[in-house]
């Protein structure tokens, strides 16, 4: 599934991948990991964005490669960027996804909701639900022919 191919979404990680806790790494936020595994999955480029540095942004980089996340991009707008003093620090992506939101995060589930359009979901719905009727049809196919035998 392509529905995100090459969109840059930049995504904060104290408040929105975990729990806010900084300098610690506070408790992973519900269904941070699957979501952004799931857009990874469909092509989008995830891009790490925070404040952290040094020793604190690798402690968070390794955390999120632990929970099977490798991000295109660390605080920079793609791989190779050199920062430096002639490189703004705003970050260019298409979605920004922050706990410092206007309204504030309101959460992973939210956001799925946001980004997945509603056909894409209930097509998912839909094959989920045939292969569960194809497995009950199949079975009570089977019973009625050993019944029959």
């Amino acid at each position: 599934m392509e529905d995100f191919m090459n969109i840059k979404i930049a995504v904060d990680f104290d408040g929105t991948i975990v729990e806010h806790e900084y300098p610690k790494i506070g408790k992973e936020k519900l269904f941070a990991f699957r979501t952004l595994r799931e857009l990874e999955k469909r092509g989008a480029h995830l891009i790490l964005w925070t404040f952290r540095a040094g020793k604190e942004l690798d402690e968070a980089v390794e955390y999120c490669r632990m929970n099977g996340i490798e991000f295109y991009a660390v605080n920079k707008n793609y791989p190779e960027e050199v920062v430096d003093e002639n490189v703004s620090r705003k970050i260019d992506a298409d979605i920004y996804i922050d706990d410092k939101n206007l309204g504030g995060f309101q959460g992973w589930s939210e956001v799925w909701q946001i980004l997945s359009p509603y056909e894409l979901q209930e097509k998912m719905a839909e094959k989920r639900m045939s292969g569960t009727w194809r497995s009950v049809i199949r079975r009570l196919f089977v019973k009625k022919q050993n019944n029959n035998e």
